[in-house]
Formats: C-alpha cells, sequence, structure tokens
C-alpha cells in the first residue's frame, strides 16, 4: 500500500502539473481525490491492514491527499493567471488610435425660425399658447364668421372625422382666437403657433400638413396700423431691415378690413425667372405670400362676450413653412418635411 501511495503522488503531481485549462484540473481532481478517485480506492483497503500499519499508512495517505490538493490551488492560481493574461491580450485597447466623433444634433430649422419669432412676440407682450390640433366645426369655422357653404368647409379641402362634419384636424390655428377670448378679457396679446391640416397637394410651396402661428390682440383703440406695425417690427428682425414686404386687400370671414402679407421671392428676387425659366419657388409672382391678417370682425368678439362697441383688435396668422424658407433660404418646402441629415446639418 506504501507503494500504491507513492505511485498516486508521484503520478497526481506530474499530470496536475501538465495540466493546461480549468477543465483539465477539475477532471484531474476528480480522478485523484474523488469519491471514485484513485486515493479513495487505497483508502478503502485500510481495513485489511493490521492495527499497527493502519496509523502509518492513514498518516502517509493524509500526508498525499495534502499534497495533492495543495498542488492543486496552485495549479488553478497559475492557470487562472494564464487564462485572464491571455484574455486581456486578446481584447487589448489601443487608447492611441483616435476615438471616433459623436456626432451631435441641434434643432430643425424651422424651430430655429419658431423659436425666434416666439422670442420676438413674448418681447412685445405676448402671452405664448397652445390649443387642441382635433377641432371641433364650430370652432373652426362657426364662431369665425365662416358660414355653411363656404369654400374652406368643403371636405376636398378639410380632413372630417365625422359625417355630419362636426370634428375635424383644424385648417388654422383660427380657433385659438375664439378659445382664448372665451376664458380671458380684454386687454391682452396672445400667440399661438402649432401644426394644421388641409388637403393640400405636394408641392414646392404646399404640404398637407403645415404649421401655423396665430396672432391676436384685443384692446381699447387698436387700429389697422398697430397691425402693421407689429408685422413690419417682426419681419424685419427675422429678414433683416432692407427686407421688401407688401400688404394687398384681401377677404377673410373672420377680420374686416382684411389683408394679406408678401415677401419678396428670395431665390428670383422679385423678378419671377430664374435664367429665363419660371422660378419654381414663387411660380412666377415675384413674391410668396407669408400671411394673413385683418381687424377682428365684431361678430366675432360678439360671439366671445366681447364688445365689439368698445373694443377693437388684430389679428394675423402667418405660415411657419414658408417664413422659414425665407429666412433660411430654402427653395423648396419638401425639403422641410424630408429630414435628409445631408440637408439639415446645412443650418
Amino acid at each position: 500500500m506504501k507503494q500504491q501511495l507513492e505511485n498516486i503522488r508521484l503520478q497526481a503531481l506530474s499530470s496536475l502539473d501538465a495540466a493546461t485549462s480549468p477543465a483539465e484540473l477539475e477532471e484531474l481532481r476528480v480522478k485523484w481525490l474523488g469519491k471514485k478517485g484513485e486515493l479513495t480506492a487505497v483508502l478503502k483497503m485500510m481495513g485489511k491492514l493490521s492495527a499497527e500499519e493502519r496509523p502509518v499508512m492513514g498518516q502517509m495517505a493524509n500526508s498525499v491527499r495534502a499534497e495533492i490538493e495543495e498542488k492543486l490551488e496552485s495549479r488553478k492560481t497559475q492557470i487562472g493567471a494564464a487564462v485572464l493574461e491571455a484574455k486581456l491580450a486578446a481584447e487589448a485597447i489601443d487608447v492611441t488610435i483616435p476615438g471616433e466623433a459623436v456626432t451631435l444634433g441641434h434643432q430643425h430649422p424651422m424651430n430655429m425660425v419658431l423659436q425666434e419669432v416666439k422670442d420676438i412676440f413674448v418681447g412685445l407682450g405676448y402671452q405664448v399658447v397652445d390649443g387642441p390640433e382635433v377641432e371641433l366645426a364650430d370652432y373652426n369655422f362657426t364662431r369665425l364668421n365662416i358660414e355653411e357653404g363656404h369654400p374652406s368647409r368643403d371636405r376636398s379641402d378639410t380632413f372630417y372625422f365625422t359625417d355630419d362634419d362636426s370634428v375635424l384636424l383644424r385648417t388654422q390655428t383660427s380657433p385659438m382666437q375664439i378659445r382664448f377670448m372665451e376664458n380671458h378679457k380684454p386687454p391682452f396679446c396672445m400667440l399661438a403657433p402649432g401644426r394644421v391640416f388641409r388637403k393640400d397637394e405636394a408641392d414646392a410651396t404646399h404640404s398637407p400638413m403645415f404649421h401655423q402661428i396665430e396672432g391676436l390682440v384685443v384692446d381699447e383703440h387698436i387700429t389697422m396700423g398697430d397691425l402693421k406695425g407689429a408685422l413690419i417690427s417682426m419681419m424685419r428682425k427675422i429678414y433683416g431691415a432692407d427686407s421688401e414686404m407688401r400688404f394687398r386687400p384681401h377677404h377673410f370671414p373672420f377680420t374686416e378690413p382684411s389683408c394679406e402679407m408678401d415677401m419678396q421671392c428670395h431665390k428670383c428676387h422679385g423678378t419671377g425667372e430664374i435664367d429665363g425659366q419660371v422660378c419654381s419657388t414663387c411660380h412666377g409672382e415675384g413674391w410668396i405670400e407669408l400671411l394673413g391678417a385683418g381687424m377682428v370682425h365684431p361678430k366675432v368678439l360678439e360671439s366671445c362676450g366681447i364688445d365689439p362697441e368698445k373694443y377693437s383688435g388684430f389679428a394675423f396668422g402667418m405660415g411657419l413653412e414658408r417664413m422659414a424658407m425665407g429666412r433660411m433660404r430654402i427653395n423648396d418646402l419638401r425639403l422641410i418635411f424630408d429630414n435628409d441629415v445631408r440637408f439639415l446639418n446645412q443650418f
């Protein structure tokens, strides 16, 4: 038995020295020290020894087990360190290699212009408000003095939700005039930017979904001169002191008198053509319509409980996309909605 124990010791230590992985160490542990291992098999024969031999062989067996276990732990540490070293070498990072540049986003050009407009009007004392995009026809048309049968109420122009045409996607931000006047008493100045929806064909200057900025001022002794002064002041701050604007008479059911404000086309500079061809941005007009405006109709004031004999006011609704086109020198409105990074990175 003594020779058997010595052989087990020598073979075990030799095999552990030759092991190269944690898996091999585990196999050798089971082989030499497991319940069915070599050392356990020898110890089971201890019962056949005499009383004098048992203590001697038992001591020797414990010494062999201890030596194997110590060698096993030592090899675990060595192999573990070698595995970690190999992993670190394989996953090494060269910190001298230049890193990848992180692209930072920025505001959309349309939002840049919107923020400019809001800043200007807030500086003039206006309050910025918001309202629902799904609107009642009563607010979108009727209380704005737009009667049944008016072309703007036609299904070819408006996105309706109901068969009776009572609920729709708002076609303008003007309903915010009514909603604001219902809950506020004059004097006040209000600005309401937001999305609106019309069945317009998508071309260089039109889109089925676009943005408007509604403005409303109601106070005593408000005149058309106040309206023109506010709009000219705003336009010059956005487009520059030398920008060309014009007012044209127009008709809106909810304002009287009414007008439209145009900006000289930034692409053809008012000529209506480029290299002998009709300008695609202004369609040969030389001017781009920016907004409609006018003095609030007395019927609209009355419908909101405001005395038109005492108070007057002006309102305007401007197209944000068209303002952005002029401000950023964009030739096609569709570029604003395409979200092409090559285009957006220019701003």
